[in-house]
């Protein structure tokens, strides 16, 4: 089993010395067993050079198979110790960047007081990375706008999050409390680049196919702060959701609610089907729904 975390950590890290430095070994045993591993299995794991490691491609399905082995081993652990605290060690979660910075200020607070050892481990990246991290057994679950077609996998919903019109002060639609979807078409809206699920909703939620977008005048933005200030400046308007707009209020900025029951994006834990600590991330995600902020509703 050591062995196999060893054969992890190098794919991992695509370096010896740094994955001997993850495992707490030194760099000469780590590489000996993966050695006798890799004699015991009579197959090349890894093709070494002076700088680099690189995975062969048997090296390859013997890591995928791997991370499976270790995770059902860890799982008979814990399955072992059916008394141990919940939700305590490392806990690794995946998280979309529009919605980690500001999930993060009320969530954090609320695990902490109620799972005191839990050590949560949070992977921010896009959702098309962040599935794929989950199928090689990389993250324990994802936070993630719904839905994930992906047949491996299986979604939690967790909360509501609706969004918002934001506008330079003084814009004609900031004078009415709502504003309707339709009176979005005229409007230079402000979008995340590609790869943002949030770039896509956005444009589901006004009606707008990518094709329809006028390149031109469409500037892309990597994340909702600079949106933000492109906004407060001027450049245009943008859909915000209503966790981003509670987390920064800007005098140079209107929001607005927008009318209609599908304005908003629903958040929810995302995992294996084939994860063996269902009880964990059941309970991970109950303590999310028992401390949303007003913002959002229950799912």
């Amino acid at each position: 089993m050591q062995e196999l975390r060893y054969l992890i950590a190098v794919a991992d890290y695509g370096h010896f010395g740094r994955a001997a430095e993850a495992c707490h070994v030194t760099q000469p045993t780590l590489s000996t067993q993966l050695k006798r591993l890799e004699d015991f299995l009579g197959a090349t794991l890894f093709e070494r050079t002076n700088k680099t490691v690189h995975v062969t491609p048997i090296g390859e399905e013997v890591v995928a198979r791997a991370r499976k082995v270790v995770a059902e081993a860890d799982a008979l652990v814990d399955s072992a110790q059916e008394n141990k605290e919940p939700l305590s060690g490392p806990l690794h979660i995946g998280i979309i960047p529009t919605l980690s910075p500001y999930l993060l200020s009320w969530l954090l607070p609320a695990l902490k007081l109620a799972y005191p050892h839990l050590q949560m481990v949070v992977h921010e990246d896009l959702t098309d990375h962040l599935l794929e991290r989950l199928t090689d057994h990389k993250l324990d679950a994802a936070l993630l706008a719904l839905p994930v077609d992906t047949a491996d996998l299986e979604a939690m919903p967790l909360f509501n999050e609706p969004f918002f019109f934001a506008a330079p002060k003084g814009h004609p639609l900031t004078k009415t409390k709502t504003v309707k979807v339709s009176e979005l078409k005229n409007e230079h809206l402000l979008l995340l680049t590609d790869g943002h699920c949030l770039r896509d909703q956005a444009l589901a939620v006004c009606g707008f196919s990518e094709a329809a977008r006028n390149e031109e005048m469409d500037f892309r933005a990597t994340s909702l702060e600079t949106i933000r200030s492109m906004v407060a400046a001027g450049m245009g308007c943008t859909l915000m959701p209503a966790l981003a707009v509670a987390g920064g209020a800007s005098r140079d900025i209107e929001v607005r609610p927008l009318a209609g029951r599908r304005s908003s994006r629903q958040i929810g834990l995302v995992r294996r089907r084939t994860y063996p600590k269902l009880r964990e991330l059941q309970l991970f995600g109950q303590a999310i729904r028992d401390s949303l902020p007003p913002s959002v509703v229950a799912a």
